[in-house]
């Protein structure tokens, strides 16, 4: 499929994007490993997150949809069935790697297996700290790529220091330290989000914050819960932006999460003079939640670096593109786990920002943009990431002539009917 743009002259409008795919995954296997029943409503419907449900109805789990509400019949922490085939993640770091977690502590064999894109994706970080926690692995290159078998229970806990702030490895880890005794203790460099801290939380475990540490109790009793998804802020992200730096626009995205390892983008849009506003706060499955309205104006470059990162590392290559149109230079720093993601999205950023016309320096570690000159319509590739796709789409908004995005149908991933939205705002 090919996304075809052309310059905007405003978005007008009030919308609301999907819900939050962090969310959403941690919901059904949390959901899954519960007594009773969990109703989720405005769970975010992307190829993704039907990867996880996909997974765990393999392994015997009762997983329905009716009208926008997933509802998963939890089998407790030690129902789950050995599954009959391969565990198919198919482009779903996240599924891949929170399911790791909970594999490894199951009394059976699995293997999981991905897409060509995922079977890219190193998984070594994971399986280490899970294998100290007594979990077995076979697969590719030392167990560090899939397809990756499991054979996993007795699970002991463990304190363990992670090489980086990264949600998807602590998760793995707290959600492995489920079924070992006493406490197990994860500590982060710095704080990653914590969606998974949060919805622990909410089904009933017993947790511990204390800064960058968190610890979990084994063996507890999740009960069964009924709550709404808050919209994406990684979804809203490009509409932020694409409202931004469209002159005369002014949108508002409703029911956003807000959370607070979360929020990253926002600061960063204020730093960059962007006229950002936050009403409605409310909060919903622990999660702090809001409408934010955002108006057409003039960005100046910024320097995007440190602990700000891994609150914002999704929205990295759509801020690229804000850095592209304000006025000045944006440095982007400390972000090289931008590199492991969907695609090396440090390199198919700088590249597909230059055909563009943008002066765009590639770093090990990130990035330097010379904004604020004016941008030539281009024909992008998606290179298989939503977040790719949708952010050259973002570009084409303000770029002279026509800007056509090559195999978009993957923005399906996060955001299904992301065009529909783009032209609601538009025609509005």
């Amino acid at each position: 499929m090919k996304l075809k743009i052309t310059p905007v002259e405003s978005l007008q409008g009030t919308i609301t994007v999907p819900g939050d795919k962090s969310i959403s995954h941690r919901a059904v296997m949390l959901g899954a490993l519960a007594n009773g029943k969990t109703e989720i409503s405005n769970f975010l419907m992307g190829e993704d997150c039907l990867s996880t449900i996909k997974c765990f109805r393999a392994m015997g789990v009762d997983i329905t949809e009716n009208e926008g509400v997933v509802t998963v019949n939890g089998m407790g922490l030690t129902g789950l069935q050995e599954p009959k085939d391969v565990l198919d993640c198919g482009n779903s770091g996240t599924t891949t790697r929170l399911l790791l977690g909970i594999l490894a502590g199951q009394p059976f064999f699995s293997v999981l297996t991905g897409d060509q894109s995922l079977r890219r994706r190193p998984m070594g970080r994971v399986t280490a700290p899970l294998n100290q926690m007594g979990a077995a692995f076979a697969g590719r290159q030392n167990t560090s790529l899939l397809p990756l078998a499991v054979t996993g229970g007795n699970l002991k806990a463990i304190k363990y220091k992670t090489p980086v702030a990264s949600a998807q490895l602590k998760s793995s880890i707290l959600l492995a330290g489920l079924f070992a005794d006493g406490e197990t203790m994860v500590e982060e460099p710095a704080k990653s989000r914590d969606h998974t801290e949060r919805m622990l939380q909410r089904f009933g475990a017993q947790l511990k914050v204390d800064g960058c540490t968190t610890t979990v109790m084994g063996k507890p009793k999740l009960k069964g819960q009924k709550f709404s998804v808050p919209s994406d802020i990684s979804s809203a992200a490009f509409f932020m932006v694409a409202a931004a730096i469209v002159p005369g626009s002014n949108v508002t995205i409703k029911g956003v999460s807000l959370n607070p390892t979360r929020n990253g983008i926002i600061e960063v849009l204020q730093k960059m003079d962007a006229n950002i506003s936050i009403i409605n706060k409310q909060e919903e499955a622990g999660e702090p939640m809001g409408d934010i309205r955002i108006r057409g104006g003039t960005l100046k470059g910024t320097v995007i670096d440190g602990a700000i990162i891994p609150r914002l590392i999704d929205e990295i290559p759509v801020l690229a593109i804000a850095a592209a149109v304000a006025e000045g230079k944006t440095i982007i720093k400390d972000a090289a786990e931008l590199r492991i993601k969907e695609t090396d999205r440090v390199a198919t950023t700088a590249s597909e920002l230059a055909k563009f016309g943008v002066d765009v320096q590639e770093q090990p570690d990130g990035m330097i943009i010379e904004g604020g000159k004016p941008m030539s319509g281009a024909v992008c590739q998606s290179h298989g990431d939503h977040r790719i796709a949708m952010a050259m789409a973002v570009a084409g908004m303000v770029a002279s002539g026509e800007t056509v995005v090559q195999d978009a149908e993957i923005i399906n991933i996060s955001f299904p009917g992301f065009d529909k939205t783009l032209k609601m705002l538009i025609n509005n």
